[in-house]
């Protein structure tokens, strides 16, 4: 049987924490002897995950600001995301041979994002097998020198070492990542957040290892391609009905599907009706930057965010 190892917070004790949260960039580094941000949790008895800032990339942080995860089998490690960089992604296999002496066998990327990729350079001089959506891995081709480019402004020394890697392998729908006893299902799910969003299942444990297409703690951004209908439909189509308990979201720590349902789903259909209330009543690009979001704004990174995912959604909204 599996257990969980660490609590899970739920939606009632975190409405009340963030009441007297400020949402701020400025959030120091949790593991200051590491690149990482902080140091990896046992979520679950064969999962880890060192979860990443709720702020954008800084030198403080390396870029460490997304959830990086890995899943201990008795035949070898699976890890969830590359990292930002080969420092960040040396620091990763660093803790992870500090827990298990199972060889990492294989990497899953979630996205084509950096700070999912960029580290995939560190993996392939290991010998690792690196896998990606089909989406992921072109998004990646076409923004990778740019995402490098961003590495090296911020990270500085951090991105020392670090080279554009593509995947191995590519998928479309599902790939088969079982290992060692355990069922791993890689997912492609449906549009949400970004091209070739990935989510890892674990369905014996009832445990997903979400990616971008879940948001915890922090707000989520919006960018020029990201269907917000489309990440609404795919979520109670095909997120909803794999009943996961344990949620490890893409950003912000390990919750349940209620918790990060209110940040992600709740969020764009609120953000949604009003931006269409905004449109009905004849409103402009330049007022639906200033719809009503107060609601939000103790998540972290409200302030870089808010105003911009607004803006987006009008131009979403503005012909559908």
């Amino acid at each position: 049987m599996f257990r969980i190892i660490q609590r899970l917070v739920p939606v009632a004790a975190l409405a009340v924490a963030a009441s007297a949260a400020v949402a701020s960039e400025d959030i120091p580094d949790k593991y200051p002897q590491s690149p990482l941000y902080d140091k990896p949790v046992q979520v679950t008895d064969r999962v880890w995950s060192a979860i990443g800032a709720t702020a954008p990339p800084t030198y403080e942080n390396q870029g460490h600001n997304n959830n990086l995860s890995f899943i201990v089998t008795d035949d070898g490690v699976v890890v969830i995301n590359g990292a930002a960089s080969t420092a960040l992604a040396r620091a990763l296999h660093d803790e992870i041979r500090a827990i298990t002496d199972q060889p990492v066998k294989l990497v899953i990327n979630e996205n084509g994002q950096g700070h999912a990729m960029l580290g995939n350079g560190y993996w392939r001089e290991q010998g690792v097998k690196i896998v990606a959506h089909e989406d992921a891995a072109a998004e990646f081709a076409d923004s990778a020198p740019q995402a490098l480019e961003s590495l090296q402004n911020y990270a500085r020394e951090g991105a020392e070492g670090t080279v554009i890697v593509a995947p191995d392998e590519t998928f479309t729908d599902r790939y088969d990542a079982s290992m060692g006893g355990v069922t791993i299902e890689v997912l492609h799910l449906g549009p949400a957040h970004s091209p070739g969003d990935t989510q890892v299942w674990l369905p014996d444990d009832k445990t997903l290892i979400a990616g971008d297409i879940a948001f915890h703690e922090r707000m989520l951004p919006l960018f020029n391609d990201t269907c917000t209908s489309c990440w609404i439909e795919t979520w109670d189509n095909a997120l909803v009905p794999l009943g996961a308990e344990i949620v490890i979201p893409g950003h912000g720590h390990p919750t349940d599907m209620e918790t990060v349902q209110l940040y992600t789903r709740d969020y764009l259909l609120d953000l949604r009706e009003k931006i269409g209330a905004h449109i009905e009543d004849g409103g402009d690009l330049a007022g639906a930057y200033y719809v009503d979001q107060s609601r939000w704004q103790d998540l972290d990174t409200f302030d870089e965010l808010a105003t911009k995912n607004a803006g987006l959604v009008f131009a979403e909204m503005e012909f559908e």
